[in-house]
This record gives structure tokens, sequence and C-alpha cells, in this order.
């Protein structure tokens, strides 16, 4: 890619070029467990207890078992080499909190929406989100247990999208699972530009 580089700060040191990556999806998708996965750091998480006043609001039919929920964001990192780092900014799923969103994708590379078989309409606004604005993304069916499984194919009628939208399927709690997905991404992206993938 044109801006894959590094450079040199004032000291002569090498400065990592750091490529921004959304993590997207509706409430319950799996994008803080995949954030979680996949970063080397400890993530930041900015999770918040389910309450009572979320009744009506946050929509639990399929993830009855959840417990908590992205209030802001996300944020992990991977180095990927000596000049390029990832970072990570998983996006809050519940509709109000989508102001938040144009601020999160501002410079972002690309998105993940990962997409829950069970409650599969709740990825149509990511979806439509980055369709809008020309961002390019990949779409994750993160396999739940006891999900009923359905094909790339399948998933890609249900949501209406584009034929060159990678589809991967993943497990989020799978670190190499998870940077699949992610690579799926660069590649996507680098295909697009017309440019060659960076190496690991």
């Amino acid at each position: 890619m044109d801006s894959v580089r590094s450079d040199r700060n004032g000291s002569g040191q090498r400065v990592p070029l750091a490529l921004k990556i959304l993590i997207a999806g509706g409430f319950g998708a799996g994008k803080t467990t995949l954030v979680g996965t996949v970063s080397e750091i400890r993530p930041l998480q900015t999770e918040e207890v389910l309450t009572d006043a979320g009744i009506g609001t946050d929509d639990l039919s399929g993830v009855e078992t959840k417990r908590t929920t992205t209030v802001a964001m996300d944020f992990g990192r991977i180095t990927i080499n000596e000049d390029l780092q990832v970072y990570l900014f998983g996006t809050p799923g519940q509709d109000r909190f989508w102001f938040l969103w144009d601020e999160l994708a501002f410079g972002a590379l690309g998105a993940v929406v990962l997409a829950d078989t069970r409650r599969l309409a709740d990825c149509f606004p990511s979806v439509d989100y980055f369709e809008q604005r020309g961002i390019p993304f990949v779409v994750g069916v993160n396999c739940f247990d006891g999900a009923q499984r359905f094909g790339v194919d399948a998933v890609r009628r249900a949501l209406d999208l584009d034929p060159d939208v990678p589809v991967v399927l993943c497990d989020a709690r799978s670190r190499q699972s998870g940077k699949t997905v992610l690579v799926a991404l660069v590649e996507h992206v680098a295909q697009r530009r017309g440019e060659p993938v960076p190496a690991a």
C-alpha cells in the first residue's frame, strides 16, 4: 500500500506506520471478544454491566446470557513487523451509541463487520454505514456454539452484499481465526487499491 511505510522521528528512530481497523457489528456479536483475543496488549474496554434501565432498549433475544455491553469503544494493538502496527477499535453495537461512529471511523483503513447468525439483521446497520461511506469491509461470521451454521454464500445472499465483499467464517475466541479475518480485510483493501499486501 502506498501509505505502508515507516518513518524516522527527530532522533533517527524508526516510527512504525499505524493502521486503524474498526471492529463493528450488532449487539452481542463478539466485538469485544475479538479485540481482546487478537490484541498483543491488554485491551482497553469500556464495558458496563447491563441493568434494568436497558430493558426495552437492549434486545437480548438470542443473547440472553449477555451481562455487559460496550458503551464507548474497545481498543487493542497488533504489531505486524517493525514497520507496521495495527490498532483495533471496537465500536458499540447499540443504536444509542451511533453518534460515536463517525469519530471512530475517521482515518480507518477498513472494518470487520461481525455477524451473529442468530441475529443476522443486527449487522445490517454496520454494513449500510460502511457501504454509504465507501469504507472497505469484510464480514466475519462468528460461529457461536449451538447456533445454526450457514455457509458463506447463504450469509452473502441474506446480507445482500456486493460480490467483492469477503465473507469469512470465524471464532472470535480464537486468536488465529481472528487474525485470518484481519488478513482478509487487509488483502481486500490492497486488492481494491491495486497494491501489494504488506508482508508480515
